[in-house]
C-alpha cells in the first residue's frame, strides 16, 4: 500500500469514528454527479445553448417540480419497488409515504440507498436534471415540471382539506 493510500484510509477511519459511513460510495456518487453536470455543460457550450435563461416562472415550476419528484421517488409508497434493493421498509410515514432504513451492505448500495430515500439529497440531482432539461428540451421539461407542480399543489390542498375536516369534526 502506498503512503497516500494509507494516509487516506487513516483519515477516513478517523472521520468515521467507528460509524458505517460509505465514503468510497460518496466519492463515486460525487464523481458521477460532477461528470454528468460537466458533460451537460460542455455539450451546452458546444451547441450554443448556454445563453438560454431560466425565467422566474420556470424557476418556480422547477422548484415545486423538484420538491414533488424528490418526495415521490424518496418517500412514496408506490415507488418503494425502486428503493427496495437499497432500503428496508420500517413503517408508514406521512400521508401516502413510507419510512425506510438504508441497507448497509456494500458502499454503493448504502450510498444509493441514502440518496434515493432522502428527498433533500435527491433534490440536488432532480434539480440538476431539470436544469439540463431546460437547456436541451425546454418545452418538454416545462410540461413535466408543470405536471409535478400541479400534483404538489393538489397534495397541499388535500392536506389543507384534511386539516379543515378534522377541525370541523372536533367542533362537532
Amino acid at each position: 500500500m502506498t503512503k497516500v493510500t494509507e494516509s487516506v484510509r487513516s483519515e477516513a477511519d478517523e472521520y468515521r469514528q467507528g460509524a458505517d459511513r460509505p465514503l468510497g460510495g460518496y466519492a463515486l456518487a460525487m464523481t458521477v454527479f460532477a461528470g454528468v453536470a460537466g458533460l451537460a455543460g460542455a455539450i451546452a457550450a458546444l451547441w450554443g445553448t448556454t445563453s438560454r435563461r431560466i425565467s422566474p416562472y420556470d424557476l418556480l415550476l422547477m422548484t415545486a417540480g423538484t420538491h414533488k419528484l424528490a418526495r415521490l421517488v424518496a418517500k412514496d409508497a408506490i415507488t418503494s419497488p425502486l428503493r427496495m434493493p437499497f432500503t428496508r421498509y420500517e413503517d408508514t410515514g406521512g400521508p401516502a409515504e413510507v419510512m425506510e432504513e438504508v441497507r448497509t451492505q456494500g458502499q454503493i448500495r448504502h450510498t444509493v440507498g441514502e440518496l434515493i430515500s432522502c428527498p433533500f439529497c435527491l433534490a440536488v440531482w432532480v434539480a440538476t436534471g431539470f436544469s439540463i432539461g431546460f437547456l436541451f428540451a425546454p418545452r418538454v421539461t416545462r410540461v413535466v415540471a408543470s405536471m409535478l407542480t400541479a400534483v404538489a399543489g393538489a397534495d397541499y390542498l388535500q392536506l389543507v382539506y384534511a386539516y379543515l375536516q378534522q377541525a370541523a369534526e372536533k367542533k362537532s
